[in-house]
């Protein structure tokens, strides 16, 4: 039997995934490193005197802090799904604190080195069971 020509041109191979692209792509990595610049700047701001340099740290620190949330954002609206959630019921908070710490309530309305080590402390929480869930 004859297919129709736009039956034809659909495409014939599909795929799934339980994210958006094939595993992978996702790496609570990339808040950890901008976490650890947050800190490196907390603690270089507190070293230095100089109102120009301490303008600029503070302008480097929001953006990165900014980056933070959303690669935390990123991991817990695209990566993460219903079944994440309910074998990890702690996740939701744990997203939550760590985008707090990483916002105006922590790391990027202050220059603490104290607070940007409690925001690593929850990336690790949060890597540990994104690197469980890919098992």
């Amino acid at each position: 039997m004859f297919k129709p020509l736009f039956k034809r041109m659909l495409p014939q191979i599909s795929a799934s995934a339980h994210c958006d692209l094939p595993c992978g792509v996702y790496d609570p990595a990339q808040a950890r490193i901008e976490a650890e610049s947050v800190k490196a700047i907390c603690e270089k701001y507190q070293a230095n005197e100089d109102p120009e340099f301490r303008t600029r740290a503070l302008i480097i620190k929001e953006q990165r802090a900014q980056l933070v949330k959303e690669h935390l954002w990123v991991l817990w609206t695209d990566y993460f799904k219903p079944p994440h959630f309910e074998k990890y019921p702690q996740l939701h908070v744990l997203v939550n604190e760590a985008t707090k710490l990483a916002g105006g309530t922590g790391s990027k309305a202050s220059t603490d080195p104290k607070l940007a080590d409690e925001l690593l402390a929850k990336i690790d929480q949060i890597a540990e069971i994104f690197w469980e869930t890919k098992k």
